[in-house]
């Protein structure tokens, strides 16, 4: 699974053509023992994380959209796309 940023201890992915389970538009995200599938609109499809590591990823996801959405685009048909820069 393609690693498309990382922050804070905080490990977000996207996988090629991952839209079997989840129809949406969403990224995977790791945080520990944590583990969550959050829709790209910040809604959490599965799993959890800490409040305050998903306000950290609901933020950057909100400041890099634009960028998710275009991975996401190139995910699905399987083409390769660029990390995006972490949170600071």
């Amino acid at each position: 699974m393609p690693e498309i940023s990382r922050f804070y201890g905080i490990i977000i992915k996207m996988l090629f053509n991952d839209n079997d389970k989840h129809h949406k538009p969403h990224v995977h995200v790791y945080y520990g023992e944590y583990e969550a599938s959050i829709c790209l609109d910040g809604e959490v499809l599965e799993g959890k994380l800490p409040l305050k590591q998903y306000r950290m990823v609901s933020g950057w996801m909100a400041i890099h959209e634009e960028e998710l959405y275009a991975a996401w685009n190139n995910a699905v048909r399987q083409i390769p796309f660029e990390k995006i820069e972490p949170l600071r």
